[in-house]
This record gives C-alpha cells, structure tokens and sequence, in this order.
C-alpha cells in the first residue's frame, strides 16, 4: 500500500503552501487521494509529483489552463506529442514579446533618466515629461 501524507507535508515536501494545493484542488490539478474519519485530506506520492510538475510549469510562466492541459497529455502517455510542443512554442513566443515590451521599456527609462540633470524637483525633466 502507498503511504499517505497529509497537506501540512505535502506542502512541506513541496515547498508549496495549503492554502495552494487547495486552489489547485479546486481548480482540477490535483486532488486527495481520500480523506481521513476526521476529513484530513491525503495524499501520495502520485499527487506530490503532480504538485511538483504544477509548480515547475508555472515557474516557466504557463497558465493554470496551460498546466492542466499538460497535465492532461502526461496522463495519456499515448497522446501526441505536438499538443506539448505546441503549448511550450505559444509560451516561448508569449516571453519573446514580454522581452521585447521590457526591452522597449528599458530604452524609455533610460531616455528619461538621461534627460534630468536637475538639482531641484522643480526643474526635474523626469517629472515634466511624466505630467504631459
């Protein structure tokens, strides 16, 4: 038989709060495996690699939708591949654009932290600019 933990340590095994594996609960990625005469929830290992899984995903910026789908398409080890490609490929071009907004961003602040040499806010370019 699997041993069975509680969610106090699967979120210590996890590094991931209660209140967390809840929300994933209730959003379908994860959910206990029984409950306990007390209504303890349970969980095993199998939940625990989930939550691990669930967490490495986000960490790479992909949504709860994302996450559930490839969670999902790991559940079915017969499912094609593409459908993974593809989510890891939309995710890629998603950062490609943030970094390229935060580039265009960063060009912005350094324009504006060129363009003030002033001693008082009175005279500060930076603010000026901010309030047209």
């Amino acid at each position: 038989m699997e041993s069975r933990i509680t969610i106090g340590q699967l979120a210590k095994a996890t590094d991931t709060k209660a209140v967390t594996i809840r929300y994933y609960e209730s959003a379908g990625l994860v959910s206990p495996v029984t409950r306990t005469e007390g209504g303890y929830r349970l969980y095993t290992d199998r939940e625990r690699d989930r939550l691990i899984f669930i967490k490495r995903a986000r960490l790479l910026g992909l949504s709860l939708e994302d996450v559930k789908s490839l969670l999902g398409l790991a559940d079915d080890e017969n499912a094609p591949c593409g459908q993974v490609d593809s989510i890891i490929h939309e995710q890629l071009e998603r950062v490609r654009s943030r970094l390229k907004d935060l580039q265009q961003l960063e060009r912005e602040l350094d324009r504006l932290e060129q363009c003030c040499q002033a001693d008082t806010v009175a005279d500060c370019k930076i603010i000026e600019s901010l309030s047209q």
